[in-house]
């Protein structure tokens, strides 16, 4: 506290703020990285790229609430950076698939973000043990969403739409992180 008082709260709350305002910090940064994809774009087109999911997790892989997961869809099928094909023999499962113009964004948009991050890692003391904090907080995302999400069935007649892979954007190996995968 300003005052030279031990803050009420107690360090570890202080200690979470603070780490919350870098994050914010960070995110803020990457909005200003010059790509022609937002960062949620970004965030769809790397999903896209890396396999399928339904609608409902890929919003809730992306913190967002399905209508918005909708309509950066639109806005990413709009630029002619996806299209939507639906599923043979069930109309409503929709397939978000890349075009080879998304592919190109999405390129261009990794060497942007690439660059920002190798400049801002090269001003650390240990950009390798950023590099691995960063995976582990990562996978501890991904595992307190399972775990809130794994007694949860979708509700009967959930739409959904299934993201397919696209040829040259494979999966990362067993055990390793997606790109842009997580909770925002």
């Amino acid at each position: 506290m300003s005052d030279g008082q031990a803050d009420p709260r107690g360090p570890g709350t202080q200690r979470a703020s603070q780490a919350v305002m870098i994050l914010l910090r960070l995110f803020r940064a990457l909005e200003r990285v010059g790509t022609d994809l937002t960062p949620q774009q970004y965030r769809i087109l790397k999903l896209a790229g890396a396999g399928g999911e339904r609608s409902a997790k890929l919003a809730e892989r992306l913190a967002v609430a399905k209508p918005t997961l909708t309509a950066i869809a639109d806005g990413l099928v709009a630029a002619g950076y996806a299209r939507r094909e639906t599923e043979p023999g069930d109309r409503r499962v929709v397939r978000l698939c890349l075009t080879d113009a998304g592919r190109d964004a999405l390129d261009r948009a990794d060497e942007a973000y690439g660059q920002w991050l190798d400049q801002l890692l090269a001003e650390t003391a240990e950009p390798d043990q950023v590099v691995l904090a960063l995976d582990a907080l990562n996978e501890a995302m991904d595992k307190v969403r399972r775990a809130r999400h794994a007694a949860a069935p979708d509700p009967p007649g959930s739409s959904s739409l299934n993201v397919t892979p696209s040829p040259g954007l494979a999966a990362p190996p067993a055990g390793q992180p997606r790109a842009g995968a997580g909770p925002a």
